[in-house]
């Protein structure tokens, strides 16, 4: 048995709707500007030429939906960003659109909080995003619900509520690269395995949350989310 100079990082994983058994987490990506209206209202376009990605860290990021969590250090522009999120269940790499969809094991519903002050700071300065986007607790996850019994995600409603109120509506219509497309896309960059989360963009509404707001979403037919906001550290 091998000796570590101190615990290894814990395995973190989710439920899976229907299964004893858990998906563990490997890596996280995240699509930028993956609708329409939301790239306009952050002051940007969709890039039709092709997806481009952030990611996010698994053994900090990480959180399961209805966790309370501190409000973040390091800023005052704390958002919310609704997601469909798709895991991988099968090794892809160089895939075709069915190669990338025969890969999808299922979907859950995710937020990708993001420290927007921090995110503007590394847009406005040329630099990475990691101190906006890669933050503590801020890849929230449902359970997943099994691919094989979602036979079409078309016109399935994405929606998200802070305090009872609605802030972001839409449908997943509304994706630029659908699940299948990015999967077949980012699998030319990396060997993608079982384990390999990608959330997939948020609808347009986003906006600031401020500890002690209750942060609830859905989409049609997988587990609802919900987060609370706590005071800061």
């Amino acid at each position: 048995m091998t000796d570590y100079l101190f615990p290894p990082a814990p395995v973190h994983s989710v439920k899976v709707l229907g299964q004893s058994a858990e998906y563990p987490v490997n890596r996280i990506f995240c699509v930028g500007r993956n609708y329409e209206a939301h790239a306009a209202e952050m002051g940007g376009t969709v890039d039709r030429e092709a997806p481009w990605y952030f990611t996010k860290t698994p053994a900090g990021a990480f959180c399961a939906s209805g966790a309370t969590v501190p409000y973040p250090p390091g800023t005052s522009n704390f958002h919310y960003e609704m997601e469909l999120v798709v895991a991988v269940g099968a090794p892809v790499f160089k895939g075709d659109l069915a190669a990338g969809q025969a890969a999808i094991f299922g979907y859950g519903s995710g937020l990708d909080m993001t420290r927007r002050d921090r995110q503007q700071d590394g847009k406005d300065n040329r630099r990475p995003w990691d101190l906006g986007k890669d933050v503590e607790q801020s890849a929230v996850l449902t359970a997943l619900t099994p691919a094989a019994s979602i036979p079409s995600l078309a016109g399935r409603r994405i929606h998200l509520s802070v305090n009872g109120q609605i802030r972001q509506d839409a449908t997943l219509d509304e994706l630029v690269w659908s699940p299948a497309e990015v999967i077949s896309h980012l699998s030319h960059y990396y060997h993608l395995m079982p384990g390999d989360i990608i959330m997939t963009g948020t609808p347009a509404g986003v906006g600031a949350v401020v500890a002690g707001d209750v942060i609830t979403g859905g989409i049609d037919g997988l587990e609802p989310i919900a987060l609370t906001l706590g005071v800061a550290e």
